[in-house]
């Protein structure tokens, strides 16, 4: 199996977890779709005699000859935003599928343990965390905090990790002890390699990002019975936010704010809500700018909620300093490849997370529209070619 084999297990997945309301697939940890593709990639690993089992937390792990110290692991993830893309991480689990066939095509055997692995609930779509399986299982995040965690159902990650027969999630030593290298293929999610004319770059950083749970409390009332005068209606400390955001980041170069999620309660058209929630997701190239871009934005809502005689809080739900990918094992990938440029990123990923514990790495594919996170969200078919090559010729470099 090549790169061509690559897009032929696309096609097998790219009817799952299709949302027919906002386009593009809906796949969140545990939900229908997710599960089956768990065991899509089950049974796709089983063929090529790959060894899979899941961790305590919900991460598919398969391996590639005995489990062992000092792994060469790659993979990604199968979850999505909403709406999402096609290619934001099947596409680095297929291409470790596809790496791995095509090995053994010419006998070559690794000379250390070897694992693909699927991270769970990377996106956060569903329990507002991004990367949460990797942050599990490193310690990034508590198990008390995740099992508090809920989905907008109101299920607790801890109720929705039982029914997945996950009793006992959190931090697994075990499991990051066996990681000698991690490398995660994936799409880009922006413009970096079509400016730069290459389907494949090495990482290099990912931006400092955070996301932040924004509460506006005012006085639910009739929308036609109720003068302007006397509403107390936290929508506009909420559409302040949303203006505010956009503005803080112009002032700080290279920045980043956006929200992209509002949820009014109780949400009926004719109705002035009760409370808002909004959430703001901010990247920038320091810790300063980010602080200050969210201290910027929540000053903003506090002076539009005092206005409206509302009340407003500002509440962290992640933060992630900015990551520098392992130096050495970026420019040894780098010279194994030919030369090729390497890259930064604004997208937060497991190998960020997994960056503070372990020698980490990205490779990422051509996205010929630069577009991420929607349905027009692609990779063309020469760069996953190139991309699946570019993983095999690591993975016999380092494994």
């Amino acid at each position: 199996m090549t790169g061509s084999g690559a897009l032929t297990l696309l096609r097998e997945i790219e009817d799952v977890g299709r949302d027919p309301r906002r386009g593009g697939y809906s796949r969140h940890v545990f939900d229908d779709a997710e599960r089956t593709l768990r065991d899509w990639f089950v049974e796709r690993a089983l063929r090529l005699g790959l060894a899979v089992s899941p961790d305590r937390n919900g991460n598919l792990w398969a391996w590639w000859g005995e489990p062992g110290p000092d792994a060469f692991v790659t993979g990604s993830h199968l979850d999505s935003v909403p709406g999402g893309g096609a290619h934001d991480g099947p596409l680095g689990v297929v291409s470790a599928l596809a790496a791995v066939e095509q090995l053994q095509a010419t006998g070559f055997t690794p000379t250390k343990p070897f694992a693909i692995v699927v991270f769970a609930e990377e996106e956060g779509s569903r329990f507002g965390i991004a990367c949460l399986g990797s942050r599990l299982l490193s310690g990034a995040i508590s198990a008390d905090r995740a099992a508090g965690l809920t989905d907008a159902q109101g299920r607790s990650f801890g109720d929705v990790s039982r029914d997945a027969a996950l009793p006992e999630f959190g931090p697994d030593a075990d499991a990051l002890a066996r990681i000698g290298v991690f490398v995660e293929l994936h799409v880009e999610q922006g413009k970096g390699l079509i400016d730069l004319d290459a389907p494949v770059a090495v990482g290099s950083t990912i931006l400092e990002h955070g996301r932040w749970r924004i509460d506006v409390r005012g006085r639910g009332n009739h929308a036609g019975t109720t003068a302007i005068g006397d509403r107390r209606d936290p929508m506009l400390p909420a559409a302040a936010a949303v203006l505010a955001a956009r503005q803080a980041a112009a002032r700080h170069l290279g920045s980043r704010a956006t929200i992209g999620r509002l949820e009014p309660v109780p949400g009926g058209t004719n109705v002035i809500a009760s409370r808002v929630s909004a959430w703001l997701d901010v990247r920038a190239d320091s810790e300063q700018d980010t602080r200050d871009i969210v201290a910027e934005v929540a000053a903003a809502v506090a002076d539009a909620a005092a206005d409206e005689g509302c009340e407003s809080a500002v509440v962290e739900e992640s933060y992630s300093g900015e990551v520098r990918f392992d130096p050495q094992l970026r420019d040894r990938i780098a010279a194994t490849l030919g030369g090729v440029p390497t890259l930064p990123t604004g997208a937060g990923h497991d190998a960020g997370v997994l960056a503070a514990h372990v020698p980490t790495a990205m490779l990422f594919v051509r996205n010929p529209s630069g577009v991420s996170h929607a349905p027009d969200e692609g990779a063309d078919d020469a760069a996953i070619e190139a991309g699946v090559g570019a993983l095999v010729r690591t993975i016999e470099e380092l494994a």
